[in-house]
């Protein structure tokens, strides 16, 4: 299988999805009401010492950036990886990826917030306002990871099944450096690891109607390095079990097997065709924006010939 190339020239300026423009739209208006009404930021951003009765902020804060290059960054970041997971997935299975990890990643902060004022009484972690959509595009990159791993970015020379880690290893650097970075830390973390697991045990495949991708390249430790993996791989099944365990028995009570043999989807060679369909999906995607760009060049040429 070959393995495009992630460019596209000018065209890669065009083909944003509908879905992503409209949240786009969410982000950019979400900055500019509390620009022009600062107090909205008490009620629409995630402060866990007003969560309770405010509940709502658990799904307005993932969408709310305090910070002219926060909303700019998460534009960017959701038009053109949007464009690419979305035509994969589908448009509503994007938008059920992107509620479900941000309310997770919501609550999970809320209780880390509250953990940490238990632990050391500063009531910072009740009242700091903490909102932004890099969860979600931590999330994405585990999107990334499952659909196109092998993918090496031309300008970077990483691949792709490292790019969540990436993130997650180099905002830990950052938050010794900066005390502004340590708010986002929580978010990114557990952005990456709740879209990890909707995707590895939740997102349904319509294709098969089963849920998951139980494949060895999308399992925990491959988020780590090989020498770390012995250490991590009896840690993640000890919580699979202790998490998973019952599902997994039901799952293969409704007939993940039939007669001994694995239904398509619930063995690697499931997952193994979804990475095809997304390279080709991308594959496909980036060819028809360099003929659009080429067409766009020619009419352009026409047009000064004739003046």
């Amino acid at each position: 299988m070959s393995t495009p190339a992630l460019s596209g020239g000018t065209g890669s300026l065009s083909g944003f999805t509908r879905l992503c423009k409209g949240l786009a739209v969410v982000l950019i208006g979400g900055h500019i009401v509390i620009q022009v009404l600062p107090q909205a930021i008490q009620y629409l951003a995630l402060i866990p010492a007003r969560t309770i009765p405010f509940a709502w902020n658990l799904i307005t804060a993932g969408y709310i950036e305090q910070s002219i290059h926060g909303v700019v960054l998460s534009t960017i970041g959701l038009l053109f990886i949007g464009k690419l997971l979305e035509p994969v997935w589908g448009s509503r299975e994007f938008f059920k990826f992107i509620f479900v990890v941000n309310f997770l990643t919501s609550v999970c902060v809320f209780i880390t917030a509250i953990t940490l004022y238990y632990i050391t009484t500063q009531e910072n972690y009740l009242y700091d306002p903490l909102s932004g959509f890099h969860g979600i595009l931590s999330g994405f990159l585990v999107g990334i990871k499952q659909i196109i791993p092998d993918q090496e970015f031309p300008l970077i020379k990483i691949k792709a099944k490292w790019l969540p880690s990436l993130s997650v290893l180099l905002s830990i650097a950052v938050c010794f450096l900066t005390s502004e970075s340590a708010t986002i830390l929580p978010t990114l973390i557990f952005g990456t690891y709740t879209s990890w697991i909707y995707l590895r045990y939740w997102q349904r495949k319509p294709e098969t109607k089963l849920k998951g991708d139980p494949s060895d390249d999308f399992a925990f430790s491959t988020f780590f390095p090989d020498f770390l993996r012995p250490v991590i791989d009896p840690i993640a099944s000890l919580f699979h079990r202790m998490l998973c365990g019952r599902s997994e028995a039901s799952n293969n009570a409704q007939g993940y097997t039939v007669g001994g043999a694995p239904l398509p989807g619930s063995d690697p060679i499931e997952a193994s065709r979804r990475r095809e369909r997304g390279a080709r999906a991308l594959e496909e995607r980036l060819a028809a924006e360099r003929l659009a760009a080429r067409g766009a060049e020619e009419s352009q040429g026409d047009a000064a010939e004739n003046v």
